[in-house]
């Protein structure tokens, strides 16, 4: 059987992942994410998640590398993720009210054909305000996430409306576009026969963590 690797130490990209009931292990890429010059949030994104795939595939050949990056806009403004709490805090007022656009790019490779693709969450803020702000910081601590906002958690209550073709997007992981490149390369989650992970399973360690069947 084909083995299915996510280029990501991303922990929420991993727990997506489990859902497709897949036996897969887990690289770091180790790629510079550093922008281009003049390169556009969204061009940033597929880039990235393409160069994350690649790279882990370069390192085991015959493998199925998924790829993935996140980048959020403000306009055509970037959001970074905030890193602590009082960066978290001024991220959110500047994000009170306003509409933003989340690029999960997704890329899966075999190291000789790359599928990929853009999938967009336009999300809108409530309007909030700095007690309400403070009370969600302390809950999810979103310090390590674009936007100060975990939308699969208490973050979600920060919306006004989400739209999106895939709602396991605004996560880090597209899994309906996923499971459609999966295919296409031969592996389908709802294929009879293929063994699926036991329910529980646990990360093993070092530069190749498995997540067994």
């Amino acid at each position: 059987m084909t083995t299915l690797i996510l280029a990501s130490s991303s922990p929420y990209r991993r727990e997506l992942l489990e859902r497709l009931r897949l036996p897969f292990t887990v690289v770091s890429p180790d790629v510079d994410e550093t922008p281009a010059s003049g390169e556009a949030p969204a061009e940033l994104a597929l880039r990235l998640a393409v160069a994350k795939a690649q790279a882990v595939a370069a390192r085991h050949p015959g493998a199925l590398v998924i790829g993935s990056d996140q980048v959020a806009t403000l306009g055509t403004a970037p959001i970074g993720k905030p890193g602590g709490h009082a960066q978290a805090v001024a991220q959110l007022r500047r994000l009170s009210g306003q509409t933003v656009v989340f690029h999960s790019a997704l890329a899966l490779t075999d190291g000789s054909r790359t599928e990929s693709a853009d999938i967009l969450t336009t999300c809108r803020f409530r309007t909030l305000d700095d007690a309400s702000i403070e009370h969600y910081l302390s809950i999810d601590r979103p310090y390590d996430t674009a936007g100060s906002a975990k939308a699969e958690s208490l973050g979600i209550s920060l919306m006004e409306a989400m739209d999106s073709s895939d709602p396991t997007a605004i996560i880090g992981l597209p899994l309906i576009e996923l499971s459609r490149m999966l295919r296409s390369f031969g592996l389908d989650p709802l294929k009879p026969g293929q063994p699926a992970p036991r329910s529980g399973s646990s990360i093993a360690s070092s530069e190749q963590e498995s997540v067994p069947a």
